[in-house]
């Protein structure tokens, strides 16, 4: 499989660099709607769609948009996205639109659309662009539906809205914001046990770490460990 490639990405976006259980972004969404695999799924399509179409018209434009202003047309392009979504949403899926609340409109914010469109889609033609938008998508919204169903099923003793577990044996922590963190850091205990590579495992943070310690506090001067261009 040829690297940076369509396929590679929607590959790379799935496994390798899985947004929510490897590189551990997006967060905030990964916690606040994963109480039900409703929600999951809807965040995570909400978000692919927008990741789609922000890596495709930002790949197109990344020899017209002025480097000094590249982070500015980046949030007009997913606003407007996002915004389209949002409507659709509120027009469509009214029930769905109102339990993610205000968690649409802060896709405009999410970490994953603005890191994808700075490291990748900046830097790369339509159609790996295009791969690294639905890998990393799907790979969001795995990582988001892998949560919601144990919450769901531990938490509300269901799965997708069907009732399993009857209330008196529910673990209604599971449920609350407690409960997110539980399943999350079980997750990335088993990433780390398979030596998954991410900003969780702990190899990944020996070089960042020894740079810290090697710091001589002249910071004007400190630019070798540090590729401001490429964003690390």
């Amino acid at each position: 499989m040829k690297k940076e490639g369509f396929f590679y990405q929607i590959y790379n976006g799935i496994i390798k660099e899985n947004p929510t259980l490897v590189l551990m972004l997006g967060m905030c969404p990964t916690l606040a709607v994963t109480t039900s695999l409703t929600n999951a799924i809807g965040m995570g399509i909400s978000t692919s769609a927008v990741l789609i179409f922000s890596n495709i018209i930002i790949s197109l434009l990344r020899n017209i948009i002025p480097d000094r202003v590249r982070i500015p047309s980046y949030i007009v392009i997913v606003a407007s996205l996002v915004t389209i979504v949002d409507l659709l949403m509120q027009a469509y899926t009214p029930a769905l639109y109102e339990q993610l609340g205000i968690y649409i409109p802060l896709i405009v914010v999410n970490c994953i659309i603005f890191g994808r469109a700075e490291s990748f889609a900046a830097k790369n033609k339509i159609m790996p662009s295009l791969g690294d938008g639905v890998g990393m998508g799907i790979g969001f919204t795995i990582g988001l539906s892998i949560i919601a169903i144990v919450r769901e099923f531990l938490g509300s003793g269901s799965f997708y809205g069907i009732n399993i577990i009857p209330d008196e044996f529910h673990i209604s922590i599971f449920v609350l914001a407690p409960g997110a963190f539980f399943v999350l850091s079980i997750l990335t205990a088993i990433q780390n046990k398979l030596n998954l590579k991410g900003a969780s495992n702990p190899s990944n943070l020996s070089k960042s770490a020894s740079q810290i310690l090697s710091c001589n506090g002249d910071c004007m001067n400190c630019v070798s460990h540090i590729d401001i261009k490429g964003g690390n």
